[in-house]
């Protein structure tokens, strides 16, 4: 357990801010009476996020960028050096997704989301360290994912990226003890966001339905919730605990329905392969 801490008056960086978890993370920030410097590529949206945020508590302020851009991180960091004085929180909640199996696809794709959802936050938090050891309780906070606990079939990629996600937040936790600096990593199940629309690929036969989810505005409230009492980790929806328990301590059973699963998707598959040629 990290440390708790008043959220009011703390500045934070929230990556990935335009849309989804990010957006509502930015609000519900504000509302709390913090500074937010919102990051995403989107510029136009990011706008709209200031203007909505008028009249909050708190103040967000919109910086353009991309976190896979060395150039992009260091503007981000002397934004916040020279018109916020430093830095207290970082969530590192930009990301990306596909679907689709594995050996349908080629280097690029797996590549293109370690580069945004590893690669990207990991960079993202050397760039911004310097000033969180010098912040009030600072604090970093990784979004993970339930498949980063679990590896779903036709997300085994993402599922890769998130479980490196929640394994950098535990080393970095204990590294960083030493400069009291906390690490929370929260892992979201299933959201109702644009995520599946946004994704660079989608080619699964079966798509999971977000809108069953929890909303973002739940997600961004159980984060800041997480971070004000010092969590080290957070997993989120009844269904996503409910999957971890059952893996915990019935693998063998998890394995077996996802087998069986794609087994009976890919079933005209594998009768074409199995007929004889006549």
């Amino acid at each position: 357990m990290g440390r708790r801490r008043d959220l009011k008056g703390l500045r934070a960086v929230v990556t990935g801010a335009s849309q989804g978890i990010g957006r509502a993370l930015a609000l519900e920030g504000a509302r709390r009476g913090m500074t937010i410097v919102a990051q995403a590529r989107s510029r136009d949206l990011l706008e709209q996020l200031v203007t909505e945020s008028a009249g909050l508590p708190g103040r967000v302020i919109a910086e353009a960028g991309d976190v896979t851009s060395a150039e992009d991180r260091a503007r981000l960091v002397r934004r916040c050096q020279t018109e916020l004085g430093g830095l207290d929180m970082l969530v590192n909640n930009a990301g990306i997704g596909a679907t689709g199996h594995f050996a349908d696809s080629g280097p690029e794709r797996l590549r293109q989301i370690f580069e945004v959802n590893v690669f990207g936050l990991v960079e993202t938090t050397r760039a911004c360290l310097n000033l969180l050891v010098a912040g009030v309780t600072p604090m970093v906070v990784n979004i993970g994912s339930i498949v980063g606990e679990r590896g779903f079939p036709a997300r085994s990629e993402y599922s890769a990226s998130k479980f490196a996600v929640h394994t950098f937040s535990d080393g970095l936790r204990a590294e960083l003890a030493k400069d009291n600096v906390d690490v929370l990593m929260i892992a979201p199940g299933l959201t109702q966001t644009n995520f599946s629309h946004n994704m660079i690929e989608q080619s699964a036969k079966v798509q999971l339905d977000h809108m069953r989810g929890m909303t973002s505005e739940e997600v961004a409230t159980a984060t800041w919730d997480a971070a004000m009492r010092g969590k080290d980790e957070v997993f989120l929806t009844r269904q996503g605990r409910l999957l971890l328990r059952v893996n915990r301590f019935l693998p063998w059973l998890v394995d077996r329905i996802m087998r069986r699963k794609v087994k009976a998707l890919f079933k005209d598959e594998a009768k074409a392969v199995a007929a004889p040629v006549s």
